[in-house]
Order: C-alpha cells, then sequence, then structure tokens
C-alpha cells in the first residue's frame, strides 16, 4: 500500500467492535529480537560491513559494478509477550520492519540475535501468500490443507466450506491465474484458516476484500480468539484495527515506539503520522 493510514473503509463498513475476552497463558514471547539483512550494493541508508571475510572479499570480487555489502537492521531490539485470546495490531509507516517481525515471529526469517519463543506453530496468512496459478482453486485448497496438517479427506470434506466462504462459485475449477486479485486473496484467507490455528498472522490480508468480506473475516477471526487462539493483524486501517484488536504495537524503523491499548496506541500513531505529512507538507510549500 502507498499510504501509511488507510482512510478509504467507511466506518459502517467496518465489524462491530470485539469485545473483551479472558487471556491465558503466554502464546508468544519475543525476547529482544534484531533481524539484519545483507544487502548486495550498499544501499543508502545501510551499514556496509567494516570489516568483511574472506568469503565476503571473494564475493565482492566477483561483482566489479557492485558496491559492497550493506547491513540494514529492520528489526531493532523488540521484546513482547502476547497470551492466548489476544488480538494485536502491528502499525508502523511503510518500511518501518512490520512485516518482517511478523515473519520472524512466524519462524520465516531467522533472529540476526534475540529469541522467539511460540506454543504452537503460527499460521501467517498475507496478501503475498503463494498459490499455484496454474492449479486450480480445488487444487489449491487440497496443497494448502495438506500444508497445515489436515490429510486428504478432511481437506476434501471441507473444500465446500472454503469454496463458500471465498465466494468463488465455478472459479473453483478454473486455474489461479484466471482470478482477480480480491477472489485470490479471499481464497488465501479461506485456506489459511481451514483449521483453525493456536496463531494467527494476518498481514494486510483484509485489505481487497469488500464490506461484506471483512464482515466473515472478522467473525472468522473472533471465531479463533472464542478457542483460546492469539491473532497478529498487521494493517494501514486504523479502523480496522480498532475493530478487530484490543492492543497494538507500535513499530518505527524496527524498534517498538509503544505497546498498549489499541485506542491509545492508535490515537499516537495517527497523531505521528499527520503531523509527519504536516511537517513535509510544509517543507514543500518553503
Amino acid at each position: 500500500m502507498t499510504e501509511d493510514i488507510d482512510y478509504e473503509i467507511d466506518a459502517e463498513d467496518l465489524p462491530a467492535r470485539s469485545g473483551p475476552r479472558a487471556l491465558g497463558s503466554p502464546s508468544v514471547v519475543v525476547d529482544d529480537l534484531h533481524v539484519t539483512y545483507r544487502v548486495f550494493g550498499g544501499r543508502k541508508g545501510g551499514t556496509v560491513d567494516e570489516k568483511p571475510s574472506l568469503l565476503t572479499r571473494a564475493i565482492n570480487a566477483g561483482r566489479p559494478k557492485g558496491g559492497p555489502i550493506s547491513r540494514v537492521k529492520a528489526v531493532r531490539g523488540v521484546s513482547f509477550v502476547a497470551r492466548h485470546g489476544e488480538s494485536i495490531g502491528i502499525l508502523g509507516t511503510n518500511g518501518s520492519g512490520k512485516s518482517t517481525l511478523l515473519r520472524a515471529v512466524a519462524g520465516l526469517l531467522p533472529p540476526t540475535t534475540g529469541r522467539v519463543f511460540v506454543s504452537s506453530e503460527p499460521a501467517l496468512l498475507g496478501v503475498n501468500a503463494a498459490l499455484m496459478p496454474k492449479l486450480t482453486g480445488e487444487r489449491n485448497i487440497m496443497v494448502g490443507g495438506l500444508a497445515l496438517g489436515l490429510n486428504a479427506a478432511e481437506v476434501r470434506e471441507r473444500t465446500p466450506e472454503v469454496a463458500d466462504f471465498a465466494e468463488l462459485g465455478d472459479f473453483l475449477y478454473m486455474p489461479m491465474n484466471a482470478y482477480s486479485s480480491g477472489m485470490a486473496s479471499r481464497l488465501r484467507f479461506a485456506i489459511s484458516t481451514i483449521k483453525t490455528p493456536d496463531i494467527l498472522m494476518i498481514d494486510e490480508a483484509l485489505a481487497t476484500g469488500d464490506a461484506s468480506f471483512r464482515r466473515k473475516s472478522t467473525a472468522r477471526i473472533e471465531k479463533i480468539r472464542d478457542n483460546a487462539g492469539t491473532v497478529f493483524f498487521v494493517s494501514h486501517s486504523l479502523g480496522s484495527v480498532r475493530a478487530m484488536c484490543n492492543r497494538a504495537l507500535w513499530i518505527e524503523k524496527g524498534e517498538l515506539v509503544m505497546d498498549g491499548d489499541v485506542d491509545e496506541v492508535c490515537d499516537a500513531y495517527n497523531a505521528f503520522v499527520k503531523s509527519r505529512k504536516g511537517a513535509s507538507a510544509g517543507a514543500n510549500l518553503r
């Protein structure tokens, strides 16, 4: 998304605000997490390795037009504890490290330093989640269900429910490359929640859905929370975060700026974004 806050979702299209839940034992513990990327070419903003290893020097020697390998610190010393029954929004401007944090907690990115503890394997859902474009929706449901630990009979039994939730109709039997982006996003969500996960991570997955689908998705998320699950939700829509979450983390430049009640964090983040835009507009008038 190009904006730091999405104001396009009408208030009446937002789901009813989720109520308080009794919290259980810790489901995710993040302890002083750092994630650093190594980038070829020495991008502006990165830190160049001061004492490159022999292997690094050999790699650079074979790249006459490239710069040195630089380090980009995407997550810097983030710590928090999430509990069963919580729904946690993750806020931050573009490039702040939100998605990197989510992927590190999901186990898809190794920490550079620090530790992550989870009570069960997290299920990560994002708009860029991998689906196979040459396979039909039906086959993608099978592949996704098997990857989530269901057997073939269980996936076949749940396929009609998944197709109905994603509103596929006859497209169920068509290849994914014939789907619209909204249809593909709905199917990703339906597949990832075919089995109620203990820890669900959503990265902008609801951004392409209409009001009706957002309500259905929120109801599904509420069901996960009712079963003592934990939900992480990365979004630029403050309205969606307020409606779906009871807690929020604000990440900026890889650091945890604020962690607390969803309204308090959203208000502070909204004020920050508005002040930054105001300062930028003032600079352009000079």
